[in-house]
Order: C-alpha cells, then structure tokens, then sequence
C-alpha cells in the first residue's frame, strides 16, 4: 500500500491511496474459504460447495468491504502519525472510471486542515469583568423578605393594605379556577388596591389581569397557569375572599437567627447582613463568571482572524449528515456553525497551548463537588465522604454525564487562566444596574 499526500494551498490537500491485490488477497482469500466451509447451498454438501460458485457469489462483497477496512484503517492511522490536524473527515472523491473487477485500486480523499494561528489573551481593548455587589437597599429586602416568611398571620375581619388574601380566582372562559393568596403589597393596580380594600372573607371582587401585579410573573402562580399563557391575558378574574390575614414580621432576635443558621451561629443584626451581603455576592459571582466568559468568548472570535478551508467544509457538511443537502441548505448551514467552530479552533490553541489537562482524579472530585451542592439544596448538609464516592462512582459510569461535567470543568480551568492572563476591567455594580448594563 503507498499513502500520498498532495497539498494544494494551506488549508487543502489531497491524500491518494494506492492499494494493490497484495495488501488485500491473503484475508479476501481466508474469509472466503470460511465462507465455503459454512455455506449451505441447495445441491451441495454443507464445506463442499466449489470455490468458484462461493467467489462467484460472495467474492465482490467481501473484497469492496474488505478493502474499505483496509483503506480506512490506513488512512486514519496515516492522518495520526503525520499529525495532520484535519477539519470534519477525508471526502472521497468522485472518480467516474472506478473498477471493481481490476486487481489494483486508487482512491483520493479531499482534506480540510485546521489553519495556523496565534492567540494572544492580552486582547488591545480590555474586556469588563463585574463585580456585583449586594447594596443596602437589597440587603433591607433581604431582611425583610425573612422577616415576613417567619412571622405570624393575624387574622383580620376586612382587607388592609399590606394584607394577605386567600381565596379563589374564576373565569369560565379561560377554565381558572384556582386558590391562592394575593400579597395586596405585591399589587401594581391602584383600581385593585381600591376595590379589595374594606372587603371581607365571602366578598366578591372583579379584577383585570393586564398590570394587575408589580411583577407579571406573579400572574400565573395566582391563577394557576402557565407564564406564556399569562404573558397574553388581558380579561377580568372574578377573586372570592376566603380568609384576611395580617403578617407580623418576625423579631430580629436569637431564636429567628438560630431558626436560620443553627444554634449561635449568627449573634446580631449586623452579622445577619453580613451573612446575606457574602451569600449573596457569591450567587452573584455564578453570573459575573459566565457573563465573563461569554465576553472574553466573543472578543477572541472577533479579533484573532484566519481563513478556514471554506469550500471543502461547506461540501463536508452537504454530504456527510443524515440526509444530503442542497447546496444552499449548506451554505446555510455553515453560516450557522461557522462562528462556533472559529471558538473550537481558538479554545483548542488555547488549552494546547497552555498544557490544560483534566485529570481523572480532579474530574471525580469536581463531580462529588456537584453532588454536594445538590444534596445541600435538599437538606443534607454533611454527606458521608463514602456515600459521595458511590453516588460519584454512578455518576463517572455514565458517558454523558462524564462528558458534562468534563466541559464544566474545563470552562473553570478556562476562566481561571482568563482572569490570570486577560487584559480585563473590573467594574463594580450593584445588581439591579448589571442587570440593566448586561440585559438593558
């Protein structure tokens, strides 16, 4: 067999392949006398079937697929050991005179390579790296949200400002017919407000849906319906009082924070807002970090530039899916995947060339890491360091699940070195304007 490689422009080559009878005869030769010891053919006995009618009738089957593991096989290792770093696979060419009856073949494959590039971290326009904080308007909530979830209903005779009502939203047409309460604190509407104020548990009130609460998500839990259903409703809801309750705000006193933190773990007010003010802002850093990452992401896409071999990958992607496609339906295609495949080249350059490695070891480590947290979220505080081995040993089994976690993983060892070696900006803001400045 001889393997040679054409290069046609940086980004191009051609690879041909000359297989000749004696790199494939001995195995056609084997297999087919197999074939002859098992073939059971209507008036011959079975292994004494002639050799011809067994060439005859299972001869070109075994030497095309016999020939193609050959070529396959070759051809990949050919690609490995002259490190040719190739984009999608080898595209065979289209070759008209082709014959199977001959004893020599040829074959030619078309090569997409990976361009050669640089990457520079140290991007000439800084990329902005948030700090979010958590203020003191947010922290009040905060404090007051906890205050309000573990004090005590009052019960009242008719509805007040800053009440809670329970009871019953309708509307026939719509199918609601769903009990909740309604915070009137929560309420947007000033005719709403109005109408419900001096109610009593058997009234019945009369209610818009359009700009109903403060926040319109608060919409479908009431009525019990989905959000992008609640999203396009602008009708009337009939609401029936059931119950009138007053919430008093819980003490800021030892027991409430014991309740919260356990036993004298949380002494004072002020190390309650301490407490909120460090959770908070490492919630907050989740965010920051990916917004980090999706900026420095795009920046690197924009400013380090190279020609992709666009003409054989346009072709890769119309023959080698499920379906072919048209040449437009390509093109398309490639439009679509041509950004995403540019960051796949830069974030391989990147990881190769700063020696980014995951281990087996960190990776079950970073899964036990995940499992915690999720168990944490449930309740379960301090798992034992076995049971979190075992459920780790389940989770390492899974291919997809080991795939996760290793992207996962290897997006935090990216965003360590970005925040080592970026040319970054630190701004510090507080939630609401990362909101506004990321999301407008």
């Amino acid at each position: 067999m001889n393997i040679q490689k054409e290069q046609i422009d940086e980004l191009n080559a051609i690879v041909k392949v000359a297989i000749t009878k004696d790199d494939y005869s001995d195995k056609v030769d084997k297999i087919l006398k197999d074939y002859k010891k098992q073939a059971n053919i209507p008036g011959f006995r079975k292994g004494q079937v002639p050799m011809g009618l067994i060439k005859k009738q299972y001869g070109k089957a075994v030497l095309v697929d016999e020939v193609n593991k050959l070529l396959q096989d070759n051809l990949n290792k050919y690609l490995t050991e002259e490190k040719l770093d190739v984009l999608g696979n080898p595209l065979p060419k289209q070759q008209d005179n082709f014959n199977w009856e001959a004893e020599d073949f040829s074959f030619e494959f078309e090569l997409g390579l990976a361009p050669n590039f640089e990457v520079s971290l140290k991007t000439k326009k800084p990329v902005t790296h948030y700090k979010i904080v958590a203020d003191k308007k947010m922290i009040d909530e905060q404090v007051e949200r906890i205050r309000k979830q573990y004090g005590k209903l009052i019960s009242k005779s008719e509805a007040g400002k800053n009440d809670e009502l329970t009871g019953t939203f309708r509307n026939e047409g719509e199918e609601i017919d769903n009990k909740s309460t309604l915070e009137m604190s929560k309420l947007k509407s000033k005719k709403a407000i109005n109408s419900l104020i001096g109610k009593k548990a058997g009234d019945t009130v009369v209610l818009k849906t359009k700009g109903l609460f403060e926040e319109d998500y608060l919409l479908s839990g009431a009525l019990g319906i989905q959000r992008d259903q609640a999203a396009k409703l602008n009708i009337e809801v009939s609401f029936t009082i059931e119950e009138i309750n007053e919430r008093e705000s819980a003490n800021l006193d030892q027991d409430l924070f014991d309740k919260l933190f356990g036993k004298d773990v949380i002494k004072s007010e002020k190390d309650l807002r301490d407490r909120i003010k460090e959770d908070s802002e490492k919630q907050f850093e989740q965010q920051s970090d990916q917004k980090l990452l999706n900026d420095i992401t795009e920046r690197l896409i924009e400013t380090i530039k190279f020609d992709l071999p666009t003409g054989f990958l346009k072709k890769w992607i119309q023959t080698t899916g499920e379906k072919s496609l048209t040449e437009e339906e390509a093109n398309d295609e490639y439009e679509k995947s041509e950004k995403g495949l540019r960051y796949q080249l830069i974030e391989g350059k990147i990881i190769k060339d700063n020696g980014i490695e995951i281990q087996f070891d960190e990776l079950k480590e970073f899964a036990k890491g995940f499992i915690k947290s999720q168990m944490a979220q449930y309740g379960q505080l301090n798992p034992q360091e076995e049971e979190l081995d075992n459920i780790a040993a389940r989770v390492m089994s899974n291919q997809e699940e080991v795939k996760r976690l290793s992207e996962q993983l290897m997006s935090q060892k990216l965003l360590t070195l970005y925040k080592e070696k970026a040319n970054l900006k630190k701004k510090e803001v507080t939630y609401d304007n990362f909101v506004k400045e990321v999301y407008g």
